[in-house]
Parts: structure tokens; sequence; C-alpha cells
């Protein structure tokens, strides 16, 4: 096989193989949509990294809508492919305000742009009015503190950090009281990147946690973790660890500009129940947008 054969096969859209593979047939352009093309289409999503769970669920919807009479051509299988695609990807509404100051814990493994999107967050929640505090709780890698002091400067926030290889969860603990003594509604703390193999200190993040809610009930009130969108099934492996050492809240997806990997990010959220509650979308202080399940639904399918 060519490799410039390769490279139009990875160009084609979910949607272009499934109507090529599923749609094709004589008999579905005679008859409709039948048994066979959802067979077919299965297979292509379990081929796209939707994962077991969440292929069974769209699988399912769409032979029930079948049976129903709701699906008979491909606009309607279409539709219904995204519709449900997006009730998967649905966060549950928001809860009610926990307390003053908003703690935001963010998580995640090395290298997924986890800094920048602290900055990106502490921009988001100013552009809305309210005061931010940013915490720089990595006190183990060269550099990261200046690099959320710098951040916090860009996006207009306050700033508390302390001397490398400083305990983080006492970092943690003393941004909540400097957030409350200068006023602050949003305090977003950064943690250190770490692999989720890394036994020691994915239970510190545990620590960080356990003191935060003894410094106030409920908090942190929400817990994040950046994924890098191109690492595909590698995401569910990470998001797995790191939901049994802390109890996470929602996904912040980056480099979304760059492969969306929509398949393994319905398979996520299927398995789990954190939502993607934010997409960067590139490198500016201002690229972070609300995740908008709808939206990516059509944008998996092409």
């Amino acid at each position: 096989m060519s490799r410039l054969y390769r490279t139009r096969e990875e160009r084609r859209t979910l949607w272009q193989k499934i109507v090529d593979v599923a749609l094709t047939d004589v008999g579905v352009l005679v008859r409709g949509i039948d048994e066979d093309a959802v067979q077919n289409l299965e297979q292509l999503l379990l081929a796209a990294d939707f994962g077991a769970p969440a292929t069974l669920r769209i699988v399912d919807e769409i032979e029930r809508r079948l049976r129903g009479g709701s699906v008979k051509t491909q606009d309607d299988l279409r539709r219904a492919v995204v519709r449900e695609i997006g009730a998967i990807l649905e966060p549950p509404r928001e809860a009610g305000a926990m307390g003053a100051p908003h703690v935001i814990l963010v998580v995640g493994v090395n290298g997924v742009g986890k800094t920048t999107t602290i900055g990106k967050l502490a921009r988001a929640h100013a552009r809305e009015g309210r005061r931010v505090l940013l915490a720089a709780g990595d006190t183990f890698r060269a550099g990261a503190i200046e690099q959320i002091r710098v951040w916090a400067d860009r996006a207009g926030a306050d700033f508390v950090g302390a001397e490398p290889g400083a305990d983080a969860a006492a970092v943690a603990f003393d941004a909540v009281d400097a957030a409350e003594a200068r006023g602050a509604d949003v305090v977003i703390i950064d943690t250190a990147g770490r692999l989720h193999t890394q036994g020691d200190l994915m239970a510190e993040l545990g620590k960080i946690v356990r003191v935060l809610g003894k410094r106030r009930k409920g908090a942190p009130d929400e817990v994040l973790m950046v994924l890098d969108a191109t690492v595909g099934q590698n995401a569910l492996a990470q998001v797995r660890t790191f939901s049994q050492a802390v109890p996470l809240t929602g996904l912040v997806l980056t480099k979304l500009d760059g492969s969306a990997r929509g398949g393994a990010i319905v398979a996520l959220r299927e398995e789990h129940e954190a939502p993607v509650r934010w997409v960067g979308t590139g490198e500016g202080l201002d690229d972070l947008e609300p995740f908008d399940a709808d939206a990516f639904a059509r944008q998996v399918l092409g």
C-alpha cells in the first residue's frame, strides 16, 4: 500500500467511511438502512476508538430507531448517530456554588499543557468578572513556580507561591487562606505533572484533596484533569488511575485544534462520570472554550 493511499485513507472522515462501507450496498440503496448496515456501523465505530460500551450504546439506539421506523435514509442515520454521541458527551447540570472561594485543583500527566490551561482558565473566569488567584502547587519542576507567576500576570490574577521543594498540600492550604484574605472568588491550584503509573505521586494528590477538605468543607469544588486530545486510547488509562486517587469532576482537552481523536473521547465519557468541561483550541490566552457536546458530536463524524 502506497503512502499516498494511506494518507487519503486517514483523511477520510468517519462519516465518509460509514457511507462507503455501510451504506453503498445495493440492498441498502433499494430498501433503506437495514441490520447489515448497522452491523457495519458497529465495526467502524470500534475501529475509530469508540470502545465497546459506547459503540454498543450507539448501535442499540440505532437498532431501536430502525425497528421503530425513524431511521430509513442516510440523513436519518447521521442525525441518529450524532444525537446519541451528543447524549453520551452531554455533561450533567452544574451543581450550585459550593462556597467562596471556589477552589479548583488541576491535575494531569507531564506535557499535556496543564500550566497553559491554568492561565486560560484564570482568564476565562476573569472575563466573567471574578477575582482569581493562582497557586503554584508544582514545587518540584524547575521553573514551574515562575511559570504560574507569569500566567497570573498575563491573566490579571493574584498569585501565591512557595519555595521549590515545599509541601504541595501546604501550598494549597495557604492558597485558600490567601484567597479568603484577598477577597478572591476563584482559586486555581496547579499540581506537579506526574505519570499515572507513579503511585507515590498519585498518593500525594490524595493528600492535597484531604488537606483542602480540612481547610474548607467541600473543597476542592472542582478537580479538573487536563488531557492531550491527540493521545486517543491512552487517555482512558490515565483517567482510570487519576480517578482512583482523586474525585475528578471534569476534563479539559488540549490540542483539540490539532487532532480531535473523537472516538476515544466518546469512549472516555461513556466509561467515566467526569464530563469534558473545557477544550483548548490554540495557544493564545483566550483559546479555551466551554465544551459543546452537540458541536463535538457533529465534528466527530466530519
